[in-house]
């Protein structure tokens, strides 16, 4: 093993602004570290830490962050109502569905519902 994973970094224009957006998905609490750096330190899982960068999105993400949900409709409306877009329809399959977001910025993350447990 080398190391161990610290945090996600999400580049950005508006660090703050962004950190503010996912704080409404995740939860938790914000904390600025500098004008260019600001971190979400979510009630569970991971950092997710903000960095501004002087280029604007281009193209897809190679890396996204997946947030669990307990119900896709309801968290797709919550999140474009935070300012998220949705990209596409929700794709369904027997190991649940997923439905594919861009955040304020542009950046993908997918709002998940693993499958049904089988009584």
């Amino acid at each position: 093993m080398i190391g161990r994973l610290d945090e996600v970094v999400i580049d950005c224009r508006d660090a703050a602004g962004l950190a503010e957006f996912w704080l409404g998905v995740l939860g938790g609490h914000v904390v600025r570290q500098s004008h260019e750096w600001v971190a979400l330190h979510p009630p569970r899982g991971i950092v997710v830490s903000f960095q501004v960068v002087p280029e604007p999105k281009t193209v897809k993400n190679r890396v996204h962050l997946d947030v669990d949900v307990d119900d896709l409709a309801d968290a797709t409306e919550a999140a474009e109502g935070l300012g998220a877009t949705r990209i596409g329809e929700i794709v369904s399959d027997e190991l649940g569905g997923f439905q594919v977001m861009a955040d304020p910025e542009g950046n993908e993350f997918c709002l998940v519902l693993g499958p049904t447990p089988i009584a």
